[in-house]
């Protein structure tokens, strides 16, 4: 943590003081008569340089020693280009005190980029795992499709043996025809039976008792 605040407070004197390591040495002597107590009486008398160079270096200067702005209302802010925030501070530089907040604001900055960062990513990853699961259900629909589809067997007829009628008999009076078994059968069933009373005994009589 105190390497994030220190890399940080490097960040803004590099960034404030940049340009002005790079001036002419000549260009930060002395060009106000007293020294000014905020940056924007600093850069008014930057503005009486003598040329172009000399001013470009007091704006530098005033840049890099004084970090608050005057607000109209009274009072001075301080804007942290590191988490685009605007501090409300009371003198043209941020006290001890003040310097704390801002930094414990920039660590909870931190820490909500982290977490939106992760939900971003878990977000891509759900949505990922979504298609790809759509996917699979096409891809498993589609092979689904293309199988082969059963073809109904329709079952076969059983032939069932044909039963054989009997004769029935031919009704009395009705024409017959010579050879045919209904027009012989009476006749041989007379036949057979004489022939069962010539070989049947006839049961004798028993004698009758005397009285």
């Amino acid at each position: 943590m105190l390497f994030v605040f220190a890399s940080r407070r490097a960040a803004l004197v590099v960034a404030a003081a940049g340009f002005f390591l790079l001036t002419p040495l000549h260009a930060h002597a002395q060009w106000w008569k007293r020294a000014p107590v905020d940056f924007e009486e600093c850069a008014d008398a930057a503005e009486k340089a003598a040329n172009k160079t000399e001013k470009t270096a007091a704006l530098a200067s005033c840049n890099a020693k004084f970090a608050g702005r005057r607000k109209a209302g009274g009072g001075y802010s301080y804007y942290d280009f590191l988490q685009d925030r605007t501090f409300d501070i009371a003198g043209p530089n941020p006290t001890p005190e003040e310097q704390k907040k801002i930094d414990e604001s920039y660590t909870a900055y931190l820490a909500n980029q982290r977490r939106s960062n992760e939900a971003a990513q878990a977000a891509a990853r759900e949505q990922q795992e979504q298609q790809a699961q759509k996917l699979q259900q096409v891809a498993l629909r589609t092979e689904v499709e293309r199988l082969p589809v059963p073809v109904a067997r329709v079952p076969v007829p059983v032939e069932r043996p044909k039963v054989q009628q009997a004769a029935s008999p031919r009704p009395k009076g009705a024409p017959c025809t010579k050879g045919s078994f209904s027009c012989e059968w009476p006749r041989l069933s007379e036949s057979l039976n004489d022939l069962k009373k010539l070989f049947s005994p006839t049961p004798s009589k028993p004698p009758a008792k005397k009285g």
